[in-house]
């Protein structure tokens, strides 16, 4: 199947906080939710979030199936959801089935129902037009805030910034800096599981108007810090092995406070080595 729909009533269903789970997707770009379905759904499977209920039926959400398992008659799929509209700002049912009248927008439930390929189209157009904005980057200081001349500035291109692209490159090399190896979740915890930046290593002079992204090799996971040394005071970003020899040569002992002592004694080793 190539779409389902998961129909959410919350006065029936409210096992999650849908306020801070909108915010964690705004901010990180990904969250991971278990679902039980009753049908066999393939891994990568596109989910569209149906908002039911007294509210509903709207449009709220997008995700997609990462994993799934049989328990008895039950299959649990697990979905990173990767945008979600605010209750209140869902897609009507009436923009819906005139959209895509096929679809079973009145009957879907919670269980899955499949959409067709055609519908399937027709309903990404939508969302790509009444789905949430390309958010800013929240390490970025709000414009207005201070002074022009006292901010400054990291350049960031909005493949960095596109969920699909960087919910494939996490899957592929995981939320650990791929230069300093620092892990949100082990440093602060169940709040910083599955955060981690996106670094774009094409430089963007090649970014012409037929570039074509492979997030697979040309998106690594990497810590706000080493994200914005990247990109620090040059015009073409920094690899991760740049990063990695810089992080090397300076010393730096993960987990550890360098002392003066301990940089002269490794600037020492490298003369008698002749490095």
């Amino acid at each position: 199947m190539s779409a389902i729909i998961l129909g959410w009533d919350p006065a029936r269903w409210d096992r999650w906080n849908y306020a801070a789970v909108g915010e964690e997707v705004a901010v990180t770009g990904l969250h991971l939710e278990p679902w039980t379905v009753s049908r066999s759904v393939a891994a990568g499977t596109d989910v569209w979030l149906l908002l039911l209920g007294d509210h509903g039926p709207g449009l709220i959400g997008h995700g997609v199936v990462l994993s799934a398992a049989t328990d008895s008659a039950d299959i649990t799929m697990q979905v990173a959801f990767d945008a979600l509209l605010p209750l209140g700002d869902q897609v009507s049912a009436d923009v819906l089935r005139e959209t895509a009248p096929g679809a079973a927008w009145d009957t879907a439930g919670f269980a899955g129902t499949v959409l067709a390929p055609g519908d399937e189209q027709a309903v990404r157009a939508l969302w790509a037009e009444h789905g949430p904005p390309q958010g800013t980057d929240p390490t970025q200081p709000v414009p207005g805030t201070y002074p022009e001349s006292a901010v400054a500035r990291v350049t960031a291109n909005r493949y960095e910034r596109d969920p699909e692209a960087r919910r494939a490159s996490i899957a592929h090399r995981g939320t650990n800096c791929a230069a300093c190896g620092f892990s949100f979740e082990l440093a602060y915890g169940e709040i910083g599981a599955d955060f981690i930046h996106v670094h774009h290593v094409v430089p963007a002079s090649q970014l012409g108007n037929g570039y074509l992204l492979d997030p697979l090799t040309d998106l690594v996971p990497l810590c706000a810090n080493c994200h914005a040394m990247a990109h620090h005071r040059v015009s073409s970003p920094r690899s991760e092995a740049e990063l990695r020899h810089l992080i090397a040569a300076a010393g730096y002992l993960r987990g550890n406070t360098v002392t003066p002592e301990e940089l002269e004694a490794q600037r020492a080793a490298r003369e008698i080595l002749g490095h």
